[in-house]
């Protein structure tokens, strides 16, 4: 039986879809923030090593790289309005249970739960797709992917000052009452399900996906650590080389893979993914490069010594540049089309990195570097989910979308981990910090990463669409695409 793709939202619901959506969107993105400038204090506070309270980010990182493209597929079928509600509700449990943990295990159950929620965002691109009006289909998911950086800016200030003004109870406290607002809000205005029929999950894949995932950012965040020829690190490598192997012979030959990598291999989402691991690797080594840049203590030579509000007002503009994106992405996507979008935005940001090489000895340098990255990786982000929908089927965008973030994600350690190394071997014999001289060559370094980005977008998208600029998705057979069950999807939505 034919079914048509899209979801009738109306009343009250209709109006209110898409702010629900971006709210969710933004909880997960401050939550993100959370734990960075708090690592000290929950060390102190739970008589634990720097290096033990580390874990507190690298938990949730690991099992939001596990739960993306398990939620991504879970949403491509009628179970996606529960997959939202049940990742929420894992966030608001695991807040709570940090804000109350009496121990450091405790700690670290409620912040493995908050990992659940980090792949919201593609989630809520399936659900944009599918229920709201055809002409408000690209500027909503636009949106959706620039609340991202949006909501990491409004975090950056807000974690400091409760790190600064309270405990880290508080900020898990303010971390439930956001989720649990979001929860009840989608419950009230997201529709249930989808229209196209549910597969079973693919158990085995998701088993060897999750274990060479896990294997991959343990062996990323932790090399600078263990040593990255220790027999751990290498083993990890091992691990994750094994079972991605297995794991891709797995997912070629199911019928219903939790990953389709026969769409992944479009051209288009392929440079799609390649840009969005690249640009991860960028913004991620850039941000934390400045938070430790302008916390520098006064001994260092450099910096602005700011406490951790300071710091977050500092890196605040980033929300700025986000919220600029919105019309400057959607100029250029009305002039030139997302094909061109992706390496203007990735260049955006490379020359913003060499701007903060050569430019970062005021405050207010820093603030326009962090309103023109905003710009650049919102502009990019914006383009990336607009051209992966217009290349696969509807059952395919909740995964693939999230594949995206999740290559995002593994970017960003990347980045972190590379900057740090990298800071390293700028660091006198003895000493403790990094020279000034290590900053610029580091911000160089991942200036020159994303612009190899851009320079690999321009090469692999064509500059037009073949048929001028409404390319089709693959399609299926028995699920029509975006539109009606009587009439082809309007692509031109997604171009207008």
């Amino acid at each position: 039986m034919e079914h048509p793709a899209r979801l009738d939202v109306t009343g009250w619901r209709k109006q209110a879809l898409l702010p629900v959506l971006i709210y969710s969107a933004m909880v997960m993105s401050v939550l993100s923030t959370l734990g960075s400038p708090m690592i000290p204090t929950i060390a102190q506070a739970q008589h634990v090593s720097l290096e033990a309270a580390q874990w507190v980010l690298t938990i949730t990182l690991l099992i939001g790289a596990v739960a993306t493209p398990i939620t991504g597929r879970l949403a491509d079928g009628p179970y996606r309005k529960m997959t939202i509600l049940a990742s929420l509700g894992f966030v608001l449990i695991g807040s709570m249970l940090a804000a109350l943990a009496p121990h450091f295990a405790l700690l670290m159950v409620g912040r493995a739960m908050q990992g659940f929620g980090l792949g919201l965002v593609p989630l809520a691109i399936s659900v944009a797709r599918d229920c709201l009006p055809v002409d408000k289909v690209r500027s909503g998911i636009a949106i959706l992917s620039v609340s991202t950086a949006a909501g990491t800016g409004l975090g950056y200030p807000i974690t400091g000052l409760i790190a600064e003004q309270f405990d880290y109870h508080a900020a898990f406290w303010f971390a439930g009452i956001i989720s649990l607002i979001a929860l009840v809000m989608v419950w009230l205005v997201v529709p249930s399900g989808s229209l196209r029929p549910a597969h079973a999950l693919d158990l085995p894949g998701a088993a060897l996906l999750s274990v060479a995932l896990l294997a991959l950012l343990l062996c990323i965040s932790q090399g600078q650590k263990w040593g990255w020829g220790s027999g751990r690190i290498v083993g990890l490598a091992l691990v994750t080389v094994v079972f991605g192997a297995i794991w891709i012979l797995q997912a070629l030959r199911a019928k219903h893979p939790l990953v389709d990598l026969r769409v992944m291999t479009n051209r288009t989402v392929l440079t799609a993914d390649i840009v969005a691991l690249m640009m991860g690797v960028s913004l991620y080594a850039m941000t934390s490069l400045l938070n430790r840049y302008v916390q520098a203590p006064a001994e260092a030579g450099y910096g602005f010594h700011a406490g951790l509000l300071a710091t977050g007002l500092m890196l605040a503009p980033l929300s700025i540049g986000s919220l600029l994106s919105t019309r400057t992405s959607n100029f250029l996507t009305s002039r030139f089309g997302p094909n061109l979008v992706l390496p203007i935005g990735a260049a955006i940001v490379s020359l913003d990195m060499v701007y903060v090489a050569l430019s970062r000895g005021n405050r207010w340098e820093i603030v326009v570097a962090m309103i023109v990255l905003g710009l650049g990786i919102s502009t990019t982000f914006a383009a990336m989910p607009l051209l992966i929908i217009r290349s696969v089927p509807p059952s395919e965008t909740g995964s693939a979308t999230s594949m995206n973030t999740l290559l995002r994600s593994v970017g960003g350690s990347i980045g972190s981990a590379a900057s740090i190394a990298l800071l390293s071997t700028y660091t006198p014999v003895g000493a403790t910090l990094p020279t000034d001289h290590g900053y610029t060559i580091t911000f160089l370094a991942g200036a020159a990463v994303c612009g190899a980005s851009a320079i690999v977008a321009i090469l692999m998208l064509p500059r037009k669409p073949a048929d001028g600029g409404q390319p089709a998705p693959a399609r299926e057979p028995e699920r029509p695409s975006l539109g009606t069950s009587a009439t082809p999807e309007p692509r031109a939505a997604l171009e207008a």
